[in-house]
């Protein structure tokens, strides 16, 4: 059975938006992209390098597929295999790219996805795709975060944890601390929410 990974750039007060540069999604006049530039280090790039070497497939939403098949065929240099790899996307508008191994998604997306985890293949990673992983967390899809968490709060902006989210226990599998404060944790979906009191 395949792992869907859930891998963002987030923020203190959890938003995800943008985080690459200014022009990368400014949808309700968000105003701060390019947050983590400021906090690139050794650190996170060499973590960006290892994850990004994984054997994988992409499961992608349609916004951060448009944006990555205008870049990322014509530097195949900088991500060595991604042109190779599997891109499922997710949408209901578009259902063909020139970006070779692109597989599209439609119609129940949760049933899709949960026959797609079923089938034999390399784990998914989802980059971005904001709308895409709310779908995954209110249908429990979800089996690890890898999570940068950047010490700035932005205010506004697409978030990580928003409405629909179900509550979901995790465990803490990796952590470190970049020179700029980054903390790089990954978290494994460990069951449901256990309550208690003193």
């Amino acid at each position: 059975m395949r792992k869907i990974f859930v891998l963002e750039f987030i923020t203190l007060d959890g938003v995800i938006q943008g985080p690459g540069s200014a022009t990368e999604d400014t949808s309700d006049g968000f105003p701060h992209g390019g947050w983590i530039v400021p906090f690139s280090d050794e650190v996170i790039s060499s973590t960006m390098r290892e994850q990004m070497q994984q054997p994988f497939a992409l499961l992608l939403g349609r916004k951060t597929f448009e944006m990555w098949s205008s870049y990322w065929p014509y530097r195949p240099e900088a991500w060595p295999g991604i042109n190779d790899e599997t891109k499922y996307v997710v949408s209901n508008t578009i259902t063909a790219s020139e970006w070779v191994n692109s597989v599209f998604i439609s119609g129940d997306v949760p049933a899709e996805i949960k026959k797609l985890k079923q089938q034999d293949g390399p784990d998914l990673k989802v980059y971005g795709s904001a709308g895409l992983v709310q779908t995954l967390l209110a249908h429990e899809l979800v089996d690890e975060l890898w999570l940068k968490i950047y010490p700035i709060t932005l205010g506004k902006g697409k978030r990580l944890f928003a409405e629909g989210t179900l509550p979901a226990a995790f465990t803490l599998k990796d952590c470190k601390v970049s020179p700029t404060g980054v903390i790089v944790a990954v978290y494994q979906r460990v069951g449901e929410v256990k309550t208690g009191s003193f």
